[in-house]
């Protein structure tokens, strides 16, 4: 980030230090960048300190506890945002509600649990963002959507992530056209399996052989394309939906 552009940037689903959502606050806060991060139910003490962590890091930095299943979520994030930090040029929709469902287990409220937050959310803080940096006299705005390489082969058990992430990377291309004449660039990535939370040794040593680079990807990887989508440098790239997933064989 050029030293004369001053950024905020949110990020959304910030809940646990090893996250995607964490990296990504760390690597745009080495560029410059104030952060704004949401999170939900995650430890007691983990909001604060990482705050601090950001602060310590040169920038400034703020959250807010906030159910982005709930209506009207998108609206409590950019009030937050706007009075404490200021109006954002970065949006990363890094936050996803996930269970496992297989067409035997696929519910009404499993469907609409994912759409809440991964498409009903999501979309809104995309288009709220847009509906405020218009009003700025910037021509630096970025989106970045998270999505799960859904069109790259099956995904079996994960039917209403896979059709929520699968509406999710639709609505990036489509938004980039009609926010590119604003200064927006709108991109989501697809980080593929990521060494978080959520593995076990068992998912370990399942995947691994999976990855010919000899390791399993890293919330970092994660992070670094994404704050290049970030920086100015990625103005020329928008509509794209990037598989950054370091050769990963599906099947």
């Amino acid at each position: 980030m050029s030293e004369q552009q001053k950024c905020v940037a949110i990020v959304t689903g910030v809940g646990n230090p090893k996250g995607i959502g964490a990296a990504v606050c760390r690597k745009l806060a080495t560029r410059g960048v104030d952060i704004f991060f949401t999170h939900w139910e995650s430890s007691s003490d983990f909001p604060d300190k990482f705050k601090l962590e950001i602060i310590d890091m040169g920038v400034q930095c703020e959250f807010i506890e906030v159910d982005l299943s709930k209506k009207g979520a998108y609206k409590t994030v950019f009030s937050e945002v706007s009075e404490k930090l200021g109006p954002p040029n970065i949006l990363i929709n890094n936050a996803a509600y996930s269970t496992d469902s297989n067409y035997m287990e696929l519910t009404e409220k499993l469907l609409d649990d994912h759409y809440y937050v991964n498409v009903r959310t999501t979309s809104l803080l995309c288009t709220e963002f847009a509906r405020q940096f218009q009003k700025s006299d910037s021509k630096y705005g970025r989106i970045i959507n998270l999505t799960s390489g859904q069109s790259l082969g099956p995904m079996p058990g994960e039917l209403a992530y896979a059709a929520t992430k699968g509406a999710i990377s639709a609505f990036t291309v489509s938004l980039s056209s009609e926010l590119a004449e604003l200064g927006i660039t709108v991109n989501a990535v697809n980080p593929g399996p990521t060494d978080t939370t959520w593995m076990t040794d068992d998912i370990r040593l399942h995947l691994l052989p999976k990855f010919k680079a000899g390791r399993i990807g890293k919330a970092e990887d994660a992070a670094n394309i994404i704050a290049f989508l970030a920086s100015e440098e990625a103005g020329w790239i928008t509509g794209q939906i990037i598989n950054s997933e370091g050769g990963f064989l599906r099947g």
